[in-house]
């Protein structure tokens, strides 16, 4: 009697465990938890339920909450693989990469050709900028599929994010060779940015032009056309994406500073600084505040730029372009002497920097 009683509630458990599951699929989260509750009132250590917990909190936000109900799973099921991987993807997502990568590995003892799992891992890797192991991993799921998309936009990531843009750019071209033509939009806008970086702007425009086509309002995109046009100097089309940008977010302090220095370029100095105090009515902006000194200058209000150049200074005491700008100030009033002070004054600080020596051997 007891035997069948115990089967009988095992083969309830596996039923609601089925549905819970389904709801879980279906996105009703609420009934999937209540599904997996009512198991636990049988069975407080059943896997399947704490595994379903875990996954239903975790599809609800509750990551810390998620992360228990995996813990407690594997303190009585060592090996549950689903416990391991959602518990690895909580610690990645609260950004504890380093305890993601410990789960993961231990998730490869029992199955180290999980693709999944080893893009995961090198994710990670570059997350904590461990270069090496990232790569690794990533030519290690190349060796077993050597078109698998999220290692190759991996390499990208990992070699831009080192600054290495040439070898980005070639991942980024392969991803984009061995596509069907709907390569995703974020590979268009990187290989863009790569070649915006490399300062090759005119091959980096007609990939920002294409993720456009797809995507009207896209940000990344309308940057990269700005900062290209920018790159070339062609300030009237620079501002056009400038501006569009600025149509779906007025607020954004750097996009109105950009806009502020376009129009100081072509000489249009009243807009020039609307833009810069505009940036500077959202919050106090370095580049804004830098923005309005050189309209200053240009305008040979010399002691109102000096007093914006020497409050930076006094922000940022070692950008070297604030003491040139602060030099040159001074030239134009004709104190040769105050101006070479101030870049003696940058050199005092133990920093070498070629453009500071060339302009006080000028003076």
């Amino acid at each position: 009697m007891i035997d069948a009683k115990s089967h009988e509630e095992n083969q309830r458990i596996t039923e609601i465990s089925k549905t819970g599951y389904q709801l879980l699929k279906e996105n009703k989260v609420s009934e999937a938890i209540d599904c997996f509750s009512k198991i636990l009132m049988m069975d407080a250590n059943n896997n399947y339920a704490l595994v379903g917990m875990g996954d239903a909190t975790r599809k609800m936000g509750s990551v810390r909450e998620a992360v228990k109900y995996y813990q407690r799973c594997l303190s009585h099921h060592h090996d549950n693989n689903y416990a391991l991987f959602g518990l690895a993807d909580c610690y990645k997502a609260m950004n504890q990469y380093q305890k993601a990568i410990e789960i993961w590995e231990q998730y490869l003892v029992h199955d180290d050709k999980n693709i999944t799992v080893l893009t995961r891992i090198a994710d990670a890797y570059r997350k904590v900028r461990d270069f090496s192991n990232s790569k690794n991993v990533y030519l290690q799921v190349l060796e077993m599929d050597g078109t698998n998309p999220y290692a190759i936009i991996g390499l990208g990531h990992l070699h831009y994010d080192f600054k290495d843009y040439k070898e980005a750019l070639s991942y980024w071209e392969r991803m984009m060779k061995s596509g069907t033509g709907d390569v995703d939009i974020r590979v268009l806008t990187s290989i863009g940015n790569c070649h915006r970086k490399l300062k090759t702007f005119e091959e980096g425009i007609p990939y920002f032009e294409e993720a456009l086509k797809r995507e009207k309002q896209n940000f990344y995109a309308l940057f990269g056309l700005a900062d290209c046009y920018r790159g070339m100097n062609e300030i009237q089309k620079s501002l056009e994406y400038w501006n569009r940008i600025l149509e779906q977010d007025p607020r954004n302090k750097m996009i109105l500073t950009r806009t502020g220095d376009a129009y100081r370029n072509i000489n249009e100095y009243e807009k020039a600084k609307d833009f810069y105090e505009r940036a500077l009515n959202i919050e106090f902006d370095t580049y804004a505040v830098m923005g309005l000194a050189l309209l200053a200058k240009l305008q040979n209000k010399f002691d109102e730029a000096i007093i914006s150049f020497k409050r930076l200074i006094q922000q940022d005491s070692k950008n070297y372009r604030l003491y040139l700008e602060l030099s040159d100030c001074y030239i134009n009033m004709g104190d040769r002497r105050k101006a070479a002070e101030i870049l003696e004054d940058f050199q005092k600080l133990g920093i070498k920097n070629q453009k500071i020596s060339e302009m006080l051997e000028s003076i």
